[in-house]
């Protein structure tokens, strides 16, 4: 009687790309770079060409997708805020140099990272509040930053302070910027095109928390308030921290004096103070638990 096994119905009937681009083998004649025998899909030089602009956009759309997909993230909060606000340690260690240095220019720009640190301690706590909270819920809520230093880091490394996982969308910038050590590895993405890292901060995102920064937190700000405002996306909150610098940055009342928008329009966001007010907002909206008492453990005081 013949033992063997019948053929399997889902059999590939090709080999994949992967056994086939370790299966190539370069040829001594046809190894030179300007010979066009490598595999499309594995030649570098043929992938950066002009004319493959559309290919390389349709990747950076689809892998970040795929990545977050196999792993279950469906829910997302996204964190705006500066790249160069400080943890309070470091902005107070900065304030004291400036001090010894007698400068008073230093001085007064240390303050002022003093001050503004505040809001690293105040992302770190919500991101971690969202991150805790957000697991007895059905649909987990993972918080997603841009991946660098200062409010993105807050964020990153409130998840992480509770063992909870967070995305860290990073782009490639003329000078050097290092993803935060507090990303999920797994879920550190890297972008070419600004277009494509902005469509997948608001793909999956349920809210955008916004603390203090410059122009590419305003970028991200007025981008989502305008799809919002435009019905182009669906409507979900938006929170700013720190109602005294917002206000002091724009005249939003201005803009509905002079008709540029529409009162109701200051209706799509919000001012809060704190983690817990921001929480609150989010559990109002989508009708979470609205009284927290988790408000965020920092991993040194477990």
């Amino acid at each position: 009687m013949d033992s063997t096994p019948p053929p399997d119905l889902t059999a590939r009937n090709f080999p994949t790309a992967e056994e086939d681009a370790h299966l190539v083998q370069e040829k001594s004649r046809y190894g030179g770079p300007e010979s066009a025998y490598k595999l499309a899909f594995t030649d570098t030089e043929f992938l950066l060409r002009e004319e493959l602009r559309p290919v390389r956009m349709q990747l950076e759309l689809l892998k970040p997708e795929l990545v977050q997909h196999e792993h279950g993230i469906e829910s997302t909060i996204v964190i705006f805020g500066s790249a160069r606000i400080l943890p309070p340690e470091v902005a107070q260690q900065r304030l004291d140099q400036a001090r010894a240095s007698g400068i008073e220019e230093n001085e007064r720009r240390a303050e002022a990272a003093v001050a503004m640190s505040l809001f690293y301690d105040e992302a770190r706590r919500f991101a971690a509040l969202v991150t805790e909270r957000s697991r007895t819920l059905d649909t987990p809520i993972y918080v997603v930053t841009g991946g660098g230093p200062g409010i993105m880091e807050a964020g990153n490394r409130g998840a992480f302070d509770v063992d909870g996982k967070s995305i860290g969308l990073n782009i490639v910038l003329p000078h050097e910027q290092e993803p935060n050590q507090y990303i999920t590895p797994e879920l550190c993405f890297q972008f070419h095109y600004f277009a494509l890292r902005k469509m997948h901060f608001v793909m999956r995102s349920i809210a955008l928390v916004c603390f203090p920064g410059g122009f590419g937190t305003l970028d991200e700000l007025f981008e989502v308030m305008t799809l919002i405002q435009t019905g182009k996306s669906r409507r979900r909150p938006i929170l700013m921290f720190g109602r005294a610098f917002w206000e002091k940055l724009i005249n939003w009342q201005h803009l509905v004096d002079t008709g540029m928008i529409s009162p109701g329009d200051l209706q799509l966001f919000h001012f809060v103070e704190s983690a817990e007010d921001a929480w609150s907002r989010l559990a109002e909206h989508y009708g979470f638990d609205a009284t927290p008492t988790i408000t965020g453990r920092y991993a040194e005081d477990i």
